[in-house]
């Protein structure tokens, strides 16, 4: 059990102090009042973490010093004794509560995100499987009391999405999915196929976190913005209104088109939204490309180029390659049921690494 410095907890319960009075003296302008309750809402869990983790090791030091009392009553002693062992476990599951509270933060965990599933080789089964993933997820989603919203979407000439573009709005989306961005590959033997052969068909997943207006400033000097008829099925509607939206960004080449609502009004605000997405996504890869030049991580790659995961229908299993998981549940998977099996492992290893980098492993 690596110590970690007592200074450094008593640095964070002062901060906690000044920010806890700063915010109770009501003196903080409307900004800063807004940064110091995102500031006391992270702090909170950290310093609930401390004292549990003080609390507990103040408790073993009693009953050590209980054993320890050469003159003390040898029942009290005994009773100390056996309790000793449970005492210790409980020091240990505080350090390690405290040590992941400790873990350098994301900024985007907490947020909704943007949800893109494209497919990739293999045709038409290439778009069910797409299909397929997008499901998963909604019903994932479901599960997490999360709101699914598509943005755009691309339908397959057989089914399922060539593209599809959603957002996923709730508390704490983008630390549950962002592991899922990567390629995804399918073995199954397609309806169409009559020798009952095995194909293999591949999409790809981005998960990016949903930006505000705070996080990334675009200025209108900056985007060339068109309005057009929509395209494609959708009734009398279509091509009788220029209610689709082409925004394009012109210093990063950026080009978001939106046409799934009625209102030019709503399809913008969606095209702003993704944008926006986009753009924060780009700054954050460039910030974790600088942090990754002194430590590669594995699970948090985000290369979505990196086969990351095998759903083989034959066998009824689901392969993460990053973490070398295998489940014999491909329905379950696919249900969303048992997907927290996998993003909870990958959760777990991106931490062990965390703690190993920060050298309290």
């Amino acid at each position: 059990m690596t110590p970690i410095p007592p200074d450094r907890l008593d640095a964070i319960l002062t901060r906690y102090d000044i920010v806890t009075a700063t915010l109770s003296a009501g003196s903080a302008d409307s900004e800063t009042f807004v940064q110091l309750s995102r500031e006391l809402s992270e702090l909170e869990g950290v310093v609930a973490a401390i004292r549990a983790y003080r609390a507990a090791a103040d408790n073993l030091a009693g009953i050590e010093g209980l054993i320890d009392e050469s003159g003390g009553d040898a029942e009290m002693r005994s009773l100390a004794a056996a309790e000793k062992p449970e005492a210790e476990e409980a020091v240990e599951a505080a350090h390690r509560a405290l040590q992941l509270m400790l873990l350098p933060k994301d900024a985007a965990d907490e947020k909704s995100a943007i949800l893109e599933i494209r497919a990739g080789t293999g045709g038409d089964e290439a778009a069910l499987f797409a299909g397929d993933l997008f499901r998963m997820y909604a019903k994932y989603a479901d599960i997490k009391g999360w709101k699914v919203e598509v943005i755009s979407e691309n339908e397959g000439t057989v089914g399922g999405y060539r593209e599809v573009i959603a957002e996923v709005k709730g508390k704490g989306v983008f630390a549950k999915l962002k592991f899922e961005s990567g390629a995804h590959r399918v073995q199954r033997v397609p309806d169409t196929e009559t020798q009952g052969r095995i194909h293999t068909s591949a999409a790809t997943v981005a998960v990016l976190p949903e930006a505000e207006e705070v996080d990334i400033v675009v200025n209108d000097a900056d985007l060339k913005i068109d309005t057009m008829r929509s395209q494609g099925a959708g009734g009398q509607h279509v091509n009788k209104t220029e209610s689709a939206i082409r925004i394009t960004h012109l210093p990063s080449g950026i080009v978001i088109f939106v046409q799934e609502e009625r209102s030019q009004h709503k399809n913008r605000a969606r095209a702003m939204s993704l944008l926006r997405a986009r753009l924060y996504d780009a700054e954050r890869t460039a910030k974790d490309a600088v942090r990754a030049a002194d430590r590669k991580s594995q699970v948090g790659s985000g290369d979505r180029s990196e086969r990351i995961r095998t759903y083989n229908f034959p066998q009824a299993r689901v392969t993460d390659h990053r973490i070398n998981l295998t489940l014999y549940k491909l329905e379950e998977v696919l249900a969303g049921e048992a997907l927290d099996e996998l993003v909870d492992a990958l959760l777990t290893e991106h931490q062990a690494e965390l703690l190993a980098a920060d050298g309290m492993a």
